[in-house]
């Protein structure tokens, strides 16, 4: 899931982070690099958290839709692919009943596109796309 962030630092030597779109989510870091770091995993634990509590994973903004707010006016924006599979649970086997030309497109982006894996794999990536988890 990619989060946009906006850093402020007040003498550039520390930087505080906000993650706008994960409420009550903020890190920091003496560095920028450090504080892109430390966001990372601050988002996920944060994620984690919720889930924990029954809520549901935030969806993520792109940053034109921020941008404007006052509060985030002398930041500097960054986006942060946090991953979020270990969260979403250990897999389970399902069986699904698909139309023969579909499987046979969802065979061709398989084998076109090592990042799939498998079907399972392509059908893992397109829900989360669908469903706002990427």
């Amino acid at each position: 899931m990619k989060y946009p962030v906006v850093l402020h630092t007040d003498d550039n030597e520390s930087y505080g982070v906000t993650v706008p779109d994960v409420q009550g989510c903020f890190s920091a870091g003496s560095s920028f690099d450090e504080a892109l770091d430390m966001v990372d995993e601050a988002i996920f634990l944060h994620l984690e958290l919720l889930l924990e509590d029954g809520e549901d994973i935030p969806k993520a903004s792109s940053i034109s839709e921020l941008k404007d707010n006052p509060d985030y006016s002398d930041g500097v924006w960054a986006i942060v692919d946090v991953d979020i599979t270990p969260l979403l649970g250990k897999s389970e086997k399902i069986n699904v009943t698909l139309p023969h030309l579909l499987i046979t497109k969802i065979d061709k982006a398989v084998s076109s596109n090592p990042k799939y894996r498998s079907r399972s794999g392509f059908l893992a990536e397109v829900s989360k796309k669908a469903l706002e988890l990427a």
